[in-house]
């Protein structure tokens, strides 16, 4: 039910003769957990239309139900006045639904076409053989609207993420899609790339294509979509027509409350407690070099592929250096040993959340547990009471919710699951703390949990470096910021030097 929150929020009655789309009362419950409570999603000829909320809000359950991956309990779902039965992908995509997940869905050694074709070869010789060449030319023919230079023949895994994203697109319009449902698409773009999507969102709109469009970012919602419908907690909360409302009404609605946006605090002191000389590894880090102190929140910046990544992972240990050193509390720390810098102190907030950082179906006590489990071990008998009783303490501090260290931690949302990472390292009693990414993929409400919890650890004396592709995060949350490029540092900013032009500039310096 809507609340105070949603003052701002202007509701938009629906004109059913001019939906394309109509999703009505859908409701769904996991073994009694309600997922989505009589949820309507309306979306006209040609819009391109938001969908926020929280993690765990139900959009995913939603837009699963659309695309026939989960039937829905009750509810209608319509297009173009007609009343769809959706029991399957296959019978949503020849219903004219088409859904671009955030983790595209390709087999990276087949070819771009072969892709393309995937579930609907074009076959030739009664049907016994694929028609490779016929399906490379209709590839290319669609191709040629969006990106010429892509080559169907060309294994799908050399393509950028910008580039597969295309051909997903290319395959919905292929597939003469009617609607097309985007799951967080620029997750792993640059902005430059994210301004092609746009680009292409607005010629789709413009051919009557509609767009669903999902993402936890504001700024790319009020640039590409003309309304918004908000869920939280599986229920409708508001439909935002943009135009006459802004994302602090957005986000309000999204959480429930009023987000009150923070000033950066220094907790930094001239106690230095790692030192990077001279690290490098191929084209990737060049000569990095810089000094972290405990209670400082040290920033890197840069575009993607600039190297940030890259140096993170030579500091933690596990990729092997060219030259250069790491010294940690004055002692030099082995080169590509991940153990010896979790020893001397280091954890890492990996990227890449799903693949490198958490194992999905065990509890969140196994993975607090992982890099410490000679911690809680006697005589080699682990002390699983131990280790439930620190899991427990530390991740009550941190609210994780649902405070249930036994589930296992695929079961929780993203932000959550950054929680229990954090949580590992001070269990294994980290000083120095990487984090790669900490809010990639995660809701406003949890991004604002994350922002609180790197300050509470750099009031705790915690060093930390935090990478991230959003300057606003810098800019919220690091004393210092370093900006790469192409490999090497092209500059430090302090203070109310760390501003986005500033950022921008030394980001696309030449090395």
């Amino acid at each position: 039910m809507p609340d105070s929150t949603t003052n701002s929020i202007i509701a938009d009655p629906q004109n059913t003769s001019i939906d394309r789309l109509r999703l009505d009362g859908i409701s769904k419950r996991f073994s009694g957990h309600v997922a989505l409570n009589q949820v309507d999603l309306h979306v006209k000829p040609g819009e391109v239309h938001g969908l926020v909320g929280e993690n765990g809000a139900g959009k995913s359950t939603l837009l699963n139900i659309l695309s026939g991956v989960l039937s829905a309990d009750s509810g209608n779902i319509t297009i173009d006045g007609k009343v769809l039965n959706i029991k399957s992908p296959l019978q949503a995509r020849t219903n004219g639904i088409a859904m671009i997940h955030q983790e595209l869905q390709h087999v990276p050694e087949l070819s771009v076409a072969q892709n393309m074709f995937l579930g609907r070869s074009i076959t030739h010789m009664g049907g016994v053989l694929v028609n490779r060449k016929q399906q490379e030319r209709v590839a290319l023919e669609v191709l040629a609207t969006l990106d010429p230079d892509i080559n169907p023949s060309a294994p799908i895994r050399t393509l950028k993420v910008a580039q597969r994203q295309l051909i997903e697109i290319a395959r919905a319009l292929m597939e003469d899609a009617k609607v097309i449902a985007m799951d967080e698409p620029t997750s792993s773009l640059t902005p430059a790339e994210f301004q092609q999507l746009a680009r292409l969102i607005e010629d789709l709109a413009g051919r009557g294509v509609s767009i669903i469009y999902v993402s936890h970012k504001m700024n790319e919602i009020f640039e590409v979509c003309t309304r918004a419908t908000v869920l939280r907690d599986g229920q409708n909360i508001a439909v935002a027509t943009l135009a006459e409302t802004n994302a602090a009404g957005i986000t309000a609605s999204m959480v429930g409350r009023d987000l009150v946006e923070a000033t950066h605090i220094s907790h930094a002191t001239k106690d230095p407690i790692l030192e990077v000389t001279n690290l490098r590894r191929g084209k990737h880090v060049k000569d990095a070099s810089f000094t972290l102190h405990r209670g400082e929140v040290l920033g890197i910046a840069g575009l993607v592929g600039a190297g940030r990544t890259e140096l993170l992972r030579l500091i933690a240990g596990i990729d092997r250096p060219d030259a250069g050193t790491v010294h940690m509390h004055g002692k030099q720390v082995a080169s590509n040993d991940p153990r010896a810098a979790i020893s001397a102190g280091m954890g890492l907030l990996p990227e890449e959340r799903k693949r490198d950082g958490i194992i999905r179906d065990r509890p969140v006590t196994s993975n607090v547990a992982l890099p410490s489990f000679r911690l809680f071990s006697t005589l080699g008998l682990i002390r699983r009471k131990q280790i439930a009783a620190t899991s427990l303490e530390i991740l009550r501090d941190m609210d994780l919710r649902p405070l249930n260290i036994a589930k296992p931690i695929g079961t929780f949302s993203g932000g959550n699951q950054q929680k229990v990472i954090i949580g590992r390292w001070l269990a294994a009693s980290a000083d120095i703390m990487l984090f790669d990414e900490p809010t990639r993929g995660i809701d406003v409400g949890a991004k604002a949990e994350i922002y609180s919890l790197v300050e509470k650890l750099a009031a705790a004396g915690k060093a930390i470096i935090v990478v991230s592709s959003e300057m606003s995060e810098l800019i919220r949350l690091a004393d210092r910021v370093l900006v790469m490029s192409e490999g090497s540092i092209t500059g430090e900013l302090q203070g109310e030097k760390i501003n986005e032009g500033a950022m921008l500039e030394l980001a696309i310096a030449s090395a």
